[in-house]
């Protein structure tokens, strides 16, 4: 006898729950990886420096003032960067969807058999494809195009404030676990401390992001953790240098 109480039971295939199955959902996932990618950005460059300073100085004032400098002046780039960026592609955007209404109102026609073709290209058959184009233009025939078109809702463009700020926070608390992992140990356990916090952090923000964005988590961890280790290694070659030069 078959069962007819589940989720299943009017038959529907349902979506798969650990697949993102609509916009919304794909771009928080997308939101997220960047956010990780932004706290990996300031983990490396911020243990860079402490550790470069660290390997020069004893000087606990010297290596927290390092610290915090770098943590302000990389939120500050993360953010005006991303600022930036966002609002050109806005802009893009922006233009594109002006574009795409302008000649909707001038050629109705002409964007209803382009719809159409756009769907048949994806394999429904032309009456389909043309009942399918005309009940999305009925509906709301910008979002139809802008849709097909374009890739893009226009009435959920990207928000440059929105990214700058994900991405300075994202930065800062990236930044925190090298400032803190160099200064809580004694002096002769600082440099090695920090070395292994920043590789762990490293270890698991590579993970999450190549989780997120679908990649093979082996690959991306080394990655972040070779990259890491190398810049922190650089660094500290700099500082003991300067350090026994006396700059």
């Amino acid at each position: 006898m078959d069962d007819t109480s589940g989720p299943g039971a009017t038959g529907a295939p349902q979506p798969h729950p650990h697949e993102p199955h609509d916009e919304s959902l794909a771009s928080k996932l997308n939101w997220l990886r960047a956010g990780v990618l932004g706290a990996n950005d300031g983990i490396v460059s911020t243990a860079g420096l402490v550790v470069g300073v660290a390997a020069a100085s004893t000087d606990t004032n010297a290596i927290l003032t390092a610290g915090i400098a770098g943590l302000a002046a990389g939120a500050i780039s993360m953010a005006v960067g991303e600022y930036v960026s966002v609002s050109t592609q806005r802009d893009t955007e922006r233009a594109l969807l002006s574009k795409e209404r302008r000649e909707l109102a001038e050629e109705p026609e002409f964007e209803l058999a382009e719809l159409t073709q756009i769907y048949e290209s994806k394999g429904l058959t032309p009456a389909t494809a043309r009942q399918v184009a005309e009940e999305l233009t009925a509906h709301d025939a910008f979002a139809a195009h802008a849709e097909a078109e374009l890739g893009l809702n226009p009435h959920d463009l990207t928000n440059p404030w929105h990214a700058a700020i994900s991405s300075a926070i994202s930065f800062t608390l990236g930044a925190i676990l090298p400032i803190l992992a160099i200064l809580l140990p004694p002096t002769q356990w600082r440099i090695p401390v920090c070395f292994a916090a920043v590789l762990v952090a490293l270890a698991v923000t590579g993970s999450v992001s190549a989780r997120l964005g679908g990649a093979n988590p082996r690959r991306a961890v080394l990655r972040v953790v070779i990259g890491g280790a190398l810049a922190m290694a650089v660094t500290y070659g700099i500082g003991q240098l300067a350090g026994v030069s006396g700059l």
